[in-house]
Parts: structure tokens; C-alpha cells; sequence
């Protein structure tokens, strides 16, 4: 029996890439994927600044589906607002290990078999560091070349800084300042392709694996 999987995002960018990369990859699999971008408030969409707003959509979800959905979700590290148990999380150093206890966190809060949750870390624009396929073909040489130095300094994209002047955003917005996120994340992604956002990037991995577990 084929799974219908809802992954609820920050974004237009999520979205499209959730439709576009994701969606196909799990439909292989019988597996139906289908983004919900977060309601913020009556009738606007998009932005994870509230976890309440985060939480409300993914509630609704369980409590409108049957037991043959998964629901997940596809959110950034960096900048994440505060979720439950920041008295445990906010005291781990490490930024891996503080995002699986987030998890944990949001997981124990919802409280629900069917829900799976994912932190990107440090952002989606991390995975566009996972090749230069994508930079190739819309930035220029120089760009290119800067990117590409970023691209070698990090043998996991996901480990590249969250610190402000570091996020991954950052860094392509100080070398090509007209990037914009809405514009340029799915068409770069598309570019690159699953599979090697998959190869580079484990943490994400492990989350597309969960998420067929569970679907199975």
C-alpha cells in the first residue's frame, strides 16, 4: 500500500524543492510527498519564527489524516526559533549533537508515531554546497572560483558555520550579492540533482531513509 508523506517547510524555495527533487525520488517508491509551507497567520504562509506555528500545522495534519500518512518537516537551523526543552538543547557546544536533541524534543512534544522531525543544519543552502555543478551554469568565473574554495574546505556541507558572517547564505550572498534564495535555491538544486545531495550530505540522507522506513 502506497504512503502519502507531507513535509511541512519555511518556504516558496522548500516547497519547490520538495516537489521538484523530492517528490519524484519518493514516488519511485510508491511513497507521495507533499509540501505544506507554515501558516504564520490567517492567510499568510512562510517563515519559521514562531514553533507554535510550526507545531499548529503539523497537529492539524495528524489529526486530518488516517494512519496510512507520515508527516515531516524540512527547517533551518540556523536562526530556528526556540522549541521545547531549551534548557537541555541551548547548553550543547556541539551543533549536531544540539539539533538531534532538538529533534528529540519536537518529537516528545508532538507525540505522534507518525511524525518524523528534521532540522537542516545549518540551512537549505547548504545543500547547494554539496557540488558547483548548479553555481556553474548562473554565476561568473570569479564567483565560481570563490564558491569552488568553499565547496573543497568542506568534505560535509552541513558542517559548514551557522555563525552569522558563516551560514552558508551568508557566504553566497557576500560573493554574489543579487542572490536571492526564492530565485536561485531550486534551479541549483535541480541542477545538482538528489543523489549527490544525498552522497555529500549525511545527516539529510539519514533523513530520506527514515522517511522510506517509515513509509514502508
Amino acid at each position: 500500500m502506497s504512503k502519502r508523506l507531507y513535509i511541512v517547510v519555511e518556504g516558496q524555495t522548500e516547497e519547490e524543492f520538495v516537489k521538484s527533487l523530492l517528490a519524484p525520488f519518493f514516488q519511485d517508491m510508491g511513497i507521495y510527498a507533499y509540501p505544506l509551507i507554515i501558516h504564520t497567520s490567517k492567510g499568510h504562509k512562510g517563515g519559521f519564527v514562531n514553533y507554535e506555528h510550526l507545531k499548529n500545522d503539523i497537529v492539524r495534519l495528524l489529526k486530518s489524516q488516517g494512519q496510512d500518512v507520515i508527516v515531516s518537516m524540512l527547517v533551518d537551523f540556523f536562526r530556528c526559533p526556540e522549541v521545547p526543552e531549551k534548557d537541555i538543547w541551548s547548553i550543547i557546544p556541539n551543533h549536531v549533537e544540539r539539533v538531534v536533541e532538538m529533534e528529540m524534543a519536537i518529537k516528545k512534544d508532538i507525540n505522534d508515531w507518525r511524525f518524523v522531525p528534521y532540522i537542516q543544519l545549518h540551512e537549505f543552502e547548504a545543500l547547494l554546497f554539496s557540488s558547483d555543478e548548479g553555481f556553474k551554469k548562473y554565476f561568473s568565473d570569479k564567483e565560481i572560483l570563490e564558491l569552488q574554495g568553499i565547496i573543497e574546505s568542506y568534505e560535509n556541507p552541513e558542517d559548514i558555520n551557522s555563525s552569522p558572517e558563516g551560514a552558508p547564505s551568508k557566504r553566497l550572498l557576500r560573493i554574489v550579492p543579487d542572490y536571492d534564495k526564492v530565485v536561485y535555491g531550486n534551479i541549483i538544486a535541480l541542477e545538482i540533482g538528489l543523489k549527490l545531495i544525498v552522497d555529500r550530505c549525511p545527516r539529510f540522507k539519514a533523513w530520506t531513509e527514515l522517511l522510506i522506513e517509515k513509509c514502508r
